[in-house]
Parts: structure tokens; C-alpha cells; sequence
């Protein structure tokens, strides 16, 4: 598993011609898992093509690891022989859950942090690497409700199910920002809290500002707050792999390039300061 893959950019069909004929100045691509399961068809077609010029990551979005149904051992196969095709740098998913009962409800979900959510988390997250023959990364997601239940601060939470699952974290530097607005706390806190050695890999996204709460949407540039926090990211964390997601209002690549570049910057800024 490589861990100093450089920066990259979350690879979509926008960009798929753009992307071989033009060659980007891009270290390496996060590709969304669930759409190129189909064997056969285009979007396989461009992965492999795409493959054969730079390495891929896969982020999946329906593993829901805090879900209650079982596992879906025919879903993390086909991931694990997507993964096997085309040399996986790795796989992520999001810590949340997704569905119920069969039923796919296409969001990310929060959970309640709890010991007895730690416990259920930690057997099926080692359930799911054990099936892949890998540690997987998993993502904090961004949250607009807050449990009662609730004991463990979410920073606290994600870095005791890395230990107790033996798993590691990809880290959203866009979603922090959020939930310290929504959920009024210090994201340095947060950012400070994590193992070092448990952070293999930083998106970066914009989001929309609604005053009394922020929805993180991926359609729009990342904010000055946003790059502040991945300032400090860089100099805590060193070289994790980085990528910049957008999911709408997608522009030219070069548009992105450039945003990335900027990412670049910042990350040697913060090495060379550090060393």
C-alpha cells in the first residue's frame, strides 16, 4: 500500500478524455467504486485506460460499516477484485451507515458515538478488512443532527476505532470545517487529536454556507477556513496523499489543476517549515 502518492483529484466523466489526451500534471486519481463494479461497459474501459497512466485509489459509498444489516460480503468481493484489477493504491468508505433492511437510501449517516457503536463498529470493520485482505481508510463524514446518546467526541471516536479495529483514517479536511460550524466546536482540536500515524490520506472540497449552518455539497472552490485547517493538517500529518473532490458545477480540468497546484504549495510550505 502506498502511502506518498502526491496529489491528486477525484476522478469523474467530465474529465475522462481531458484526462488521456492532455495528460494532467496530477499524481494520481480517487475513483468512486460503486461506478465501475458493472464488468464491462465505458466506465470500466476509461478506468483501465486511465489506470495505465497513473495510479488509482478506490472511495466507496455504500459499505455501510455502521449499518445493522450484515455485512454484504458479495458487494466488499466484487470491491476486492475491482481492487485487485486495477493495483488499488487502496480502498476508503465513509464511517456511517447507509441503508437498512436491504434498502440503499443513498446518504451518508451519522452515528451515535458510543462505546457500545465503538464495539459494533470495530467487529465489522475488522470483518470487512479480513474479507479484502487489506486495512481499509475510512472517512469522517459531514453532520447536520447530533444524538443524545452521544458520549465520545468525534474526534476521539475516529481515533479509538482506528486502534481497536486496526484501521486506518482518511481524513476530510472540508467535512471538519463543517461539523465544527454545525456542531460548534474547535476543528484545530480536532485535526490535534488524530494519531499521526493512522492518517493515510486528506480530501479537500467546497461546501455552502447558509449563515446558520453549512452543507457540504462539493460544487464549489475550497474557502480560505478550509485551506487554513489543511495548512495545519500539513504540518501535523507530513506527507499524506491529498486530492481535491468535486461532485457538481464540475469546471475544465485545468480549473482543478490549478486549485491542486495550490494544495502543492501549502503542503511543501509546511514540510519546509516543519523541516
Amino acid at each position: 500500500m502506498s502511502t506518498a502518492l502526491g496529489f491528486g483529484l477525484g476522478l469523474r466523466p467530465d474529465h475522462y478524455e481531458s484526462i488521456l489526451s492532455d495528460r494532467p500534471a496530477v499524481d494520481w486519481f480517487e475513483a468512486l467504486t460503486e461506478n465501475y463494479l458493472v464488468p464491462g461497459g465505458k466506465p470500466l474501459h476509461y478506468l483501465a485506460r486511465i489506470r495505465e497512466r497513473y495510479p488509482v485509489a478506490l472511495h466507496g459509498v455504500s459499505m455501510s460499516i455502521g449499518g445493522t444489516d450484515p455485512i454484504d460480503v458479495g458487494y466488499v468481493a466484487a470491491v476486492r477484485a475491482l481492487a485487485g484489477r486495477i493495483e488499488s493504491a487502496w480502498i476508503s468508505d465513509h464511517l456511517c451507515w447507509t441503508g437498512t433492511d436491504g434498502l440503499n437510501l443513498h446518504d451518508l449517516l451519522p452515528l451515535p458515538y458510543t462505546d457500545e457503536t465503538l464495539r459494533h463498529l470495530a467487529s465489522r470493520v475488522q470483518q470487512v478488512q479480513d474479507a479484502l485482505g487489506c486495512r481499509i481508510l475510512l472517512e469522517n463524514v459531514s453532520t447536520y443532527v447530533s444524538f443524545q446518546a452521544s458520549r465520545i467526541p468525534e474526534w476521539e471516536f475516529l481515533s479509538e476505532l482506528a486502534v481497536r479495529a486496526d484501521c486506518l483514517l482518511l481524513l476530510d479536511i472540508n467535512n471538519v470545517y463543517v461539523n465544527s460550524v454545525n456542531h460548534a466546536f474547535d476543528p484545530l482540536v480536532f485535526l490535534d487529536a488524530l494519531p499521526i500515524d493512522r492518517v493515510r490520506q486528506i480530501h479537500l472540497a467546497g461546501h455552502e454556507d447558509h449563515g446558520t449552518h453549512i452543507v457540504d455539497t462539493h460544487d464549489a472552490p475550497i474557502v480560505e477556513a478550509v485551506w487554513k485547517l489543511y495548512t495545519h493538517a500539513a504540518r501535523r500529518f507530513g506527507q499524506v496523499a491529498t486530492m481535491i473532490e468535486r461532485d457538481a458545477h464540475i469546471p475544465p480540468l485545468a480549473d482543478l489543476v490549478t486549485e491542486l497546484d495550490h494544495a502543492r504549495r501549502i503542503a511543501d510550505a509546511a514540510l519546509a517549515e516543519a523541516a
